[in-house]
Order: structure tokens, then sequence, then C-alpha cells
């Protein structure tokens, strides 16, 4: 198994938790639009600018685009920059708050940071636009935020890969849901209209081919580290994530 494969978990996970932290709650509650997509459309995608909400969608991928310039436009009160700066702060506050004991910690932000680096920015804008912030000073503020722009370049590039075997992101999100919710439970989330089409047997194979995908356009930004660093990465990742999600 790579590396890129065997830490997606970790990174998905992790950076998905943040999204529904109390730092998170708070942010959305300052834009002062009540619920969880305004807040969570305007942080995540503020660093792409006072854009339409059709380049929002582009760059979220798995989202109708109905849903996103709802929750776009009705935070427009709030500027592009002033919501990523909001939300960087909420997730370094976030890992702050969870990883304030770990140990670990800067020698974990110092072998993300080299695999943040050393990706491409190319067709993943999220993740070109998280990797641009300032970056936090202390190692448990570090760890969330690169785990967030790892987050993002694997999201990026896992909606090329998706398209690139014929799926559709509603498809894509049917077959796979979340940690919290069933497919189409989390289609209903994102604002998807049903009917739903049944998956099939084609269907997830084709997800798997995306999969794969993901991990051959993601291996560039690991290739830096040998095999022993690679290792060491998997390791505390784990470790993170179970101090994360070890006090729910």
């Amino acid at each position: 198994m790579s590396v890129a494969s065997a830490v997606k978990d970790q990174i998905q996970q992790i950076g998905g938790g943040f999204f529904f932290s109390r730092e998170a709650r708070a942010f959305a509650d300052s834009t002062g639009v009540p619920g969880f997509m305004p807040g969570y459309t305007r942080g995540r995608a503020g660093v792409l600018g006072d854009v339409d909400a059709d380049v929002v969608t582009a760059a979220f991928g798995f989202f109708p685009a109905h849903s996103i310039r709802q929750a776009w436009e009705a935070t427009a009160s709030t500027p592009a920059a002033v919501g990523a700066a909001g939300y960087l702060k909420a997730c370094q506050d976030f890992g702050r708050r969870k990883l304030s004991g770990f140990e670990e910690g800067e020698r974990l932000a110092e072998l993300l940071e080299r695999v943040v680096e050393a990706a491409s920015p190319v067709g993943v804008p999220l993740f070109a636009g998280w990797r641009a912030l300032p970056r936090a000073e202390d190692a448990p503020g570090l760890v969330l935020q690169l785990i967030q722009t790892l987050r993002e370049l694997r999201g990026g590039l896992h909606l090329v890969g998706v398209l690139a075997s014929g799926l559709s992101p509603l498809q894509a999100v049917l077959i796979a849901g979340s940690p919290l919710a069933s497919g189409p439970d989390q289609a209903r989330n994102y604002g998807w209209p049903e009917p739903f089409e049944e998956v099939t047997a084609d269907l997830k194979g084709r997800w798997m081919q995306a999969e794969s995908i993901t991990d051959e356009l993601i291996a560039h930004a690991f290739a830096g580290l040998d095999d022993k660093e690679a290792e060491e990465l998997t390791t505390l990742l784990n470790a993170c994530h179970g101090v994360v999600f070890g006090g729910r």
C-alpha cells in the first residue's frame, strides 16, 4: 500500500472533523446566517475570493449548484477574505484544543509541510488557496491547518478521478456516503434532488477506479519522503487521529 493510500482516511476524517467543531460553528454564527452550509461554504471557499457561486461549485465538485449558490449568496455580506481568515483561525484553534498535549506535533507538522510544499496546485484551486494562507506558528494549530490543506488536495484530485472514471458527482456521493451518513442521506444533506438511482456493481467498479486514479495523482506529493519517513508519517497521523477523536 502506498503512503498516500495509507494516510487518506486519517486526513479525510481529521479535516472533516474540523468542519463540525465548535470552532467552525462559532465562525458560522459570526456570519449571521443560521445553518451549517452557509458558514461552511463561505469559510472553506473564502480562499477563492469574491467570485460567482458557480466558481465555488466547480471547486467543491460534489454539491449541487443550487445548494452552493444559496449558501454562498446568503453570506455575501462577509467578504471572502474575512471568511477565509475566520475559518483558518477556527481550524487552527480546533488543532490547539485537540492537540495541545500531542508531543509529536512538531515532527508531524514538519513531515506534513514537506508533503504540502511538494504538491502541484494544478487542477486543485482549493488546495492552492489553503496552501497560500499564513501558517500557524505553533505545532497544534499548524498540524490541523496542514491536514486540512492536504484534505483539499486529495478532494480536488479525487474529483478529477471521479470524472475520469465516468462517474457523476452525485453518483460518487451515493456510493461513498460519509462516516456519519449513508450515500443517500449524504446526497440529501448536500441538497441533491430525489429520486436517486441504484448503486450498481458497475458504478462501484468505477468508484474503485476513481480511488486508484486519485492515489496515482497524489503520489507525487509524497515522493520526497523515504520509506522510513513515510512509515513515520503514517504512524504519527494514526496517533494524531486517536488524540483528536479519543476524547469524544
